[in-house]
């Protein structure tokens, strides 16, 4: 009795499952006929047929009703009755809501904060058929739609509006701009152009100081030097473009053999026959038809090994072990310099003082050698008097010396050359007395178009000249440090501090030795002083800081 009451309970059940499974088939065909595509012969359901004409005329009218607002909710695209007709009757691909894009699959929860026309969250991405919500605002996007448009499917991660389609499938709107940023190279102009004007007024200073002995040298051609000058120029300024236009990564590659080579000619003037006196002083070196200073060689070899051995080192160059290494770099090559040429090697020490501090954390040791520096320059009459004496200071170095602390006491021996170019910064005025029209250079100031063509420009151009070129100098060593602060690493932003230091410790005592600052070194003035081995090697440079800006990266 127990078991036919069991069974007798278990008859509904069966009934219930045997319904079901006879049901099964039936559903499935009908997913099938929602799901695949219709075929060429057009039949859509079991006894509708329907022409490939008649469908897309159908379609086209469920899209009509659709784009009027005639959409149903998510919720209800499907009726649950179990009517064929009624679920033939839903739009396949109803909207979310009114005004929504077609064919466009919502993930996660479409609650009514998934505003589709034009109301779509702020962090919402369109990524082929689905809508990605909560993503950074840097990869939302925001969808502006209208009836009957179509939002075509975005690819990658950008800002701005997309790219429409009509719902006929024309060619449809076009957004504003897709707002994928570009990414260009940069390239500093206004450096080029300062070169240039830097140049160019070099060449008319120089006329303008050397033509009258240019005139009495060389049988009236009063173009001379200014000639030789641009030509090499010229030469220089074909190099730096090309340089520029280089990966200044290259250059790392021979910084050490530079280096090397920088010792070999130094030594090669002072030992061998190829040294070349002019002046009193033996610093060119002959090469057959080449005569240069090796010099400016060293300053660009010592940059390039510089900036090398800092980037290298990493934060090991914010510790004294660090800062020995590079003056055990550094200190060598200048005392060899210093022997014949002291500007050259004040020169030199000071660029990898300005590179060393920029680069190390480590503060108080470039303190300490400020503070050196400065005793030094109070003392300098018994300190080089002391060093004369045991040999580390040469007789006519001391000379400059005394003729720098009393000028009026040579008048005509060492001090000459000091009191005219001092006669002439004071006959200048304000505004000069005319471009081409100075006196001093009448054969008072000896080589007026090498160091002291800046006593020239005072006089010819007064004050107001003397200023702008200051001005001009400070806006060169701006550029450099808007170049070094946007470098790509820091190889780069060293070779730059490096030049940089090279071109203000230059100048400024080119214009120190002219107002009797400094005891008179011998230097020249950046691009506008009568030198071709300076005005090549400082293109060069120049190229190098060049080619860093141009690869320099901005987002547009």
């Amino acid at each position: 009795m127990a078991n036919q009451q069991r069974a007798a309970a278990r008859q509904p059940q069966q009934r219930a499952y045997a319904a079901d499974r006879q049901r099964r088939p039936q559903r499935s065909a009908e997913a099938q006929r929602y799901s695949q595509t219709r075929p060429e012969s057009g039949r859509r359901t079991g006894k509708q047929k329907t022409s490939p004409g008649n469908y897309q005329q159908k379609r086209n009218g469920r899209n009509q009703r659709m784009d009027s607002g005639a959409g149903t909710s998510y919720n209800s695209r499907r009726p649950a009755d179990g009517n064929a007709a009624a679920r033939n009757a839903a739009p396949r691909n109803a909207r979310t809501a009114e005004g929504a894009p077609r064919n466009v699959r919502v993930s996660g929860n479409a609650s009514q904060d998934m505003r589709m026309s034009g109301n779509m969250p702020r962090n919402t991405r369109m990524t082929g058929r689905r809508v990605q919500k909560n993503l950074p605002p840097d990869q939302a996007l925001r969808v502006k739609s209208s009836p009957g448009v179509r939002v075509k499917a975005a690819e990658g991660n950008f800002r701005g509006r997309p790219v429409y389609e009509d719902g006929s499938g024309r060619a449809g709107q076009t957004a504003e701009n897709t707002g994928k940023k570009k990414v260009r190279r940069f390239y500093d102009y206004s450096l080029l152009f300062t070169v240039i004007f830097l140049t160019v007024f070099g060449l008319v200073m120089i006329y303008s100081s050397s033509s009258y002995s240019a005139q009495i040298q060389f049988n009236g051609d009063s173009a001379y030097f200014m000639r030789r000058q641009a030509i090499i120029a010229l030469g220089g300024f074909v190099v730096m473009m090309i340089i520029s236009k280089m990966d200044y990564h290259f250059f790392a590659k021979f910084a050490l053999l530079g280096y090397g080579f920088s010792y070999i000619f130094l030594l090669m003037v002072m030992l061998t026959p190829l040294g070349v006196e002019a002046n009193g002083k033996k610093r060119w070196l002959a090469l057959g038809p080449v005569q240069f200073q090796p010099t400016e060689m060293v300053k660009i070899a010592l940059i390039l090994l510089l900036a090398v051995m800092i980037t290298q080192m990493g934060k090991k160059v914010n510790n004294i072990k660090g800062l020995l290494v590079l003056a055990a770099i550094t200190v060598p090559i200048a005392g060899l310099v210093a022997m014949n040429n002291l500007s050259s090697g004040i020169i030199i020490v000071g660029i990898a003082f300005v590179m060393a501090f920029v680069a190390s954390e480590l503060k108080w040791p470039f303190a300490l050698c400020v503070a050196a520096a400065g005793v030094i320059y109070a003392f300098a009459g018994p300190i080089a008097t002391v060093l004369e004496k045991i040999g580390l200071v040469q007789p006519y170095q001391l000379n400059r010396i005394h003729v720098w602390l009393q000028p009026e006491a040579y008048p005509q021996d060492g001090g000459y050359q000091v009191l005219q170019g001092l006669y002439a910064i004071g006959s200048g005025g304000l505004v000069g007395k005319g471009l081409g029209e100075s006196i001093q250079k009448l054969g008072f100031i000896p080589e007026a178009q090498n160091d002291m063509v800046f006593s020239v420009i005072c006089e010819e151009l007064g004050l107001f000249g003397a200023v702008s070129v200051i001005l001009i100098f400070l806006f060169m060593i701006y550029r450099f440090m808007v170049i070094a602060s946007n470098a790509p690493d820091l190889f780069g932003a060293m070779l730059v501090v490096g030049v940089m230091g090279h071109i203000a410790i230059q100048v400024i005592l080119n214009i120190a030795v002219v107002t009797n600052t400094i005891p008179n070194t011998g230097i020249t003035l950046p691009f506008i002083s009568y030198g071709g081995t300076s005005v090549m090697f400082l293109m060069m440079e120049m190229g190098m800081v060049l080619s860093v800006s141009n690869q320099v990266k901005i987002r547009t």
